[in-house]
């Protein structure tokens, strides 16, 4: 592979998380022009931005990214729609408080955080690479670190949130961790 790896992003801080989690160089797409984000999971979202990242950086290798969490008591809501959940103009901690109300007083509080990882190479080869973060909802957010919902899944096996974690300790188990180990075997980085 040569040049680095373009992510169908306009978010630095996204591709400097997927660098550190892929072992390689990966930036941003400049100028990215984002599509329309239609699709019924995680994976028709994750192949729409990598082939529109594709045909912005002929000749490149380009990764798109789609996660979210799934709530069982919600039917795996607000799955890919996790980042408008809770309607327009609301922030991280908008979203989340909107989450813990959806499911207030559930008896299942089971979650999951999911990612989709799709590569494209140059020559229009694809590659899926999935990872999911098993856990229950948190009464409350809990912790600062990370971001979107992190303050408020406890991985199983857990008493911290994964907004408690430190961020070595949550890649080593995270759902875009899990993703990106998967995508570097695959493409041998």
């Amino acid at each position: 592979m040569s040049g680095p790896i373009r992510l169908a992003t306009g978010n630095p801080g996204k591709a400097a998380e997927l660098a550190r989690l892929l072992g390689a160089p990966v930036e941003p797409i400049a100028g990215w022009d984002p599509p329309v984000e239609d699709g019924a999971t995680f994976l028709d979202n994750a192949r729409i931005k990598a082939r529109a990242g594709a045909r912005q950086c002929p000749g490149a290798w380009v990764v798109a990214d789609d996660s979210g969490i799934a709530v069982d008591a919600l039917d795996g809501a607000p799955g890919v729609h996790s980042a408008r959940f809770g309607g327009d103009g609301l922030d991280d901690p908008g979203r989340v408080q909107a989450l813990l109300g959806a499911v207030a007083g559930a008896a299942d509080r089971s979650a999951r955080f999911v990612c989709v990882l799709v590569a494209i190479g140059p020559d229009g080869a694809e590659v899926v690479a999935e990872g999911t973060l098993e856990g229950r909802l948190a009464e409350a957010p809990r912790g600062r670190n990370g971001f979107g919902y992190d303050p408020i899944l406890i991985p199983a096996g857990e008493t911290r949130t994964c907004g408690e974690l430190a961020p070595h300790e949550k890649d080593a188990i995270s759902h875009r961790g899990a993703a990106a180990r998967r995508l570097r075997e695959a493409l041998g980085l």
